[in-house]
């Protein structure tokens, strides 16, 4: 009931230190944008990485040595799709989306909120996470290329870094 022998026991603390040593110097050779989420690619990696390393430790049919080909795969596709996007306008277009103005000066861009499918309450809930009793207080709140709404201040210098970039 709590396990079948003792061999499969020592195979998952085995693999264990071993998988978890290959994807930390995995990560390690990868760099810090292995486990950013500044876009999905960039999540889908994560949580990709998280379900190989379950497989490798629990999957009695998955060779270690697979394990760490997939890890290094994923480090390697995400390093190619990240590289491609900042040498090509194009393939960025293709692979990552832009953050979109949804509320300006206390206004919500209901055209914006469609097309992201937001609500108004889910913009109410951004505000109020970030400190703010009302909209009016609000310059603008941007659905980021993460799925993360930023809600930004009026009177900082952070309105014109913050829209900047932001299709409306």
């Amino acid at each position: 009931m709590f396990f079948d022998d003792f061999h499969g026991l020592l195979r998952v603390a085995t693999m264990s230190l071993l998988a978890y040593t290959a994807i930390v110097l995995t990560l390690r050779v990868a760099g810090k944008r292995s486990l950013a989420k500044l876009n999905a690619f960039d999540l889908v990696v994560t949580v990709a990485l998280g379900s190989t390393l379950a497989t490798i430790l629990l999957a009695k049919d998955v060779a270690l040595a697979e394990g760490i080909l997939a890890f290094c795969m994923l480090a390697l596709l995400q390093w190619l799709v990240s590289r491609l996007s900042i040498s090509s306008g194009v393939f960025r277009r293709l692979v990552r989306s832009e953050p979109r103005l949804l509320l300006e000066n206390g206004q919500f861009r209901f055209d914006a909120m469609a097309k992201e499918r937001i609500t108004a309450s889910e913009i109410d809930a951004a505000v109020r996470n970030a400190g703010h009793g009302r909209l009016e207080a609000v310059a603008a709140v941007v659905l980021e290329t993460d799925g993360n709404m930023s809600v930004i201040s009026h009177g900082g210098e952070g309105e014109l870094t913050a829209l900047r970039s932001v299709r409306s």
